[in-house]
């Protein structure tokens, strides 16, 4: 039986590395979990693409911690501690709390100390965590997964959103106009707009936003490029090896490809971004129907033509105009890639209000003309 606490522990406060290599820290005791609530729990996570540091040598555990785990401590985003009957009777793992504990604190410990031990064992357990006592297993790892995995998005989408001008409003305008579904729904949803509005990088961001709330998820990207090059095999092979999680996946013709998406998807609760699409046989042959989807399932479709979306069958609510920049969002995404500020420099003001008058609220247009300035 295992209690397990999810701790952020704050890798910024490592000297070593200015970004985490490691999402996840495992913290356990090998003879108790290893190779079994650790293990299920270590493969969730991988399927997730969560990076996650496990101990796996087998060799005799000295007195001393290695220099290794200690910076990779350091060096994660998370720790996760399994506790477990004999984790308090392992020098190891205590050693391994202790470091997780100061990492949380980003204060300087001694951890060779009973006294330390203690309070790190102290401070542990007032954390929220999940007692599998009497739970079951398997729930109990997605919610962890589950956790983490927001949390790190959170993080990624909070940190894009300050870089990408004008994204967070339009994110959250999509979540609360067009997402809000009841769980035997299938929804379509389309993205629509000229070139260079920023469709892609709102569906990327509604994306990594949300994509956690399903079982699997499958990001297609330039669909419109992809095609002309030939078959949309690959691009069925993508979607189905993203949902089911495997790399064996071989499709003889489209038709197959269909005929798989189909069975292999009805059931389950997925997002799908179908990414600038510009003929109906593209969906057609990625997302045909709403029964090809599990309930709950939301089906995300950029593209520059609406009549590519009607007549796939989506209705008008059913579709999201992408919008061009606001003056303000304007003038600040030109002055970032101008001037590497909010605004523009002093003398530069008038210049910097008429390129954003000229660039009509296009990001694309003032990423280039900022670019072009800032050299």
């Amino acid at each position: 039986m295992a209690y397990s606490p999810t701790t952020q522990i704050s890798p910024s406060s490592s000297s070593s590395s200015s970004s985490p290599p490691w999402d996840i820290f495992l913290s356990f005791h090998g003879e108790d979990t290893r190779k079994s609530f650790t293990a299920h729990l270590y493969t969730a996570l991988k399927q997730r693409s969560l990076s996650t540091f496990r101990d796996d040598k087998e060799l005799e555990r000295g007195k001393y911690i290695s220099e290794e785990l200690l910076n990779a401590i350091e060096n994660s985003m998370y720790a996760v501690v399994v506790l477990s009957p004999n984790y308090a009777f392992s020098r190891w793992c205590l050693t391994e709390l202790a470091k997780i504990i100061e990492c949380m604190k980003k204060t300087r410990i001694v951890a060779d100390d009973l006294q330390t031990w203690r309070s790190a064992l102290h401070k542990v357990g007032h954390i929220s965590g999940w007692d599998l006592w009497d739970g079951d297993e398997s729930t109990v790892i997605q919610e962890i997964v589950g956790q983490i995995h927001d949390g790190k998005l959170n993080s990624i989408v909070s940190a894009v959103s300050k870089k990408l001008v004008g994204i967070g409003s339009r994110v959250e305008e999509m979540m609360n106009s067009y997402l809000n579904i009841g769980p035997d729904d299938v929804r379509f949803v389309g993205i629509l707009g000229m070139g260079g509005i920023g469709k892609t990088t709102l569906g990327r961001a509604v994306y990594d936003k949300i994509s956690s709330q399903f079982e699997a998820s499958s990001f297609i990207a330039n669909v419109r490029e992809e095609s002309a090059r030939g078959s949309l095999v690959p691009l069925q092979a993508q979607l189905l090896s993203d949902i089911l999680m495997t790399s064996n996946i071989v499709i003889r013709d489209i038709e197959r490809g269909s005929n798989a998406i189909c069975h292999g998807l009805c059931r389950k609760k997925v997002l799908v971004v179908v990414d600038d699409v510009d003929q109906t046989q593209q969906l057609e042959a990625l997302a045909n129907r709403r029964d090809w989807f599990g309930g709950g399932s939301i089906i995300l479709i950029t593209t520059r033509d609406k009549d590519v979306l009607i007549k796939h069958g989506l209705a008008e609510d059913e579709i999201y105009k992408a919008k061009e920049l606001d003056d303000d969002e304007a003038l600040q995404l030109f002055s970032w890639k101008a001037f590497k500020n909010d605004l523009p420099l002093e003398g530069f003001v008038e210049l910097s209000k008429q390129i954003m008058h000229y660039a009509k609220g296009l990001p694309i247009a003032l990423e280039f003309l900022g670019h072009f300035f800032c050299r």
